[in-house]
C-alpha cells in the first residue's frame, strides 16, 4: 500500500482498525508510536547494488485500553511525518507490530480495515545465481485433491 492510498482510505473511515491475515485484530487500544522512513542499500547475490526506500509504521499494544485511534490523529501524525522526513506519496508503507517477536508487514486495505499481509524473501538476481527459471509452481497441498498415486513401493517412482 502506497502512502497515498492510506491517506485517500482514512477519511472514509470512523475508526482505525488492523488485522493479521489470519483475521486476528491488532487491538483497539493500539498506538502508532513510530512513523519512519526505512532506507537500505545492499548489494544482491548477483553483485548488483539496490537501494530499497520504504515508510514504516510501527503498532504498539500498550495497557492503555481506553485509547482509540481515531482516522483524523493518524492523518495527523501522517502530515506532520511528511513536513518532518520528506515522505512521498509513492512510498510503500510496511508495519512493525509484535506478537511474538517484532513483525514486519505489508500493508492492504480491505472493506475498511488495514490487514497486516505477510512479507516473503526472494532472490532478486534468479539469472545470476543459477536458480532454474522453470521452477514448478507451488500448489497447496489442500488444492492437489484426492487422486489416485501411481507411485507405489518398489516402483522406482521416487528415486
Amino acid at each position: 500500500m502506497l502512502l497515498s492510498e492510506i491517506k485517500n482510505a482514512l477519511p472514509t473511515l470512523s475508526n482505525v482498525a488492523f488485522k493479521l491475515e489470519n483475521g486476528t485484530y491488532v487491538p483497539e487500544h493500539f498506538h502508532v508510536t513510530e512513523v519512519g522512513i526505512i532506507e537500505k542499500r545492499f548489494i544482491d547475490c548477483g553483485g548488483a547494488l539496490r537501494n530499497e526506500r520504504v515508510i514504516n509504521f510501527q503498532l504498539w499494544d500498550a495497557n492503555d485500553y481506553d485509547h482509540r485511534l481515531k482516522p483524523e490523529k493518524l492523518l495527523n501524525i501522517i502530515k506532520l511525518s511528511e513536513e518532518k522526513l520528506g515522505l512521498t506519496d509513492d512510498l510503500s508503507i510496511e508495519v512493525e507490530y509484535q506478537r511474538e517477536t517484532i513483525g514486519k508487514y505489508d500493508l492492504q486495505f480491505n472493506v475498511g480495515v488495514f490487514v497486516l499481509t505477510s512479507k516473503a524473501t526472494a532472490c532478486l538476481a534468479q539469472d545470476k545465481c543459477g536458480i532454474p527459471s522453470d521452477q514448478k509452481t507451488k500448489v497447496p497441498l489442500s488444492e492437489l485433491g484426492s487422486a489416485p498415486s501411481s507411485c507405489t513401493p518398489g516402483s522406482g517412482c521416487c528415486s
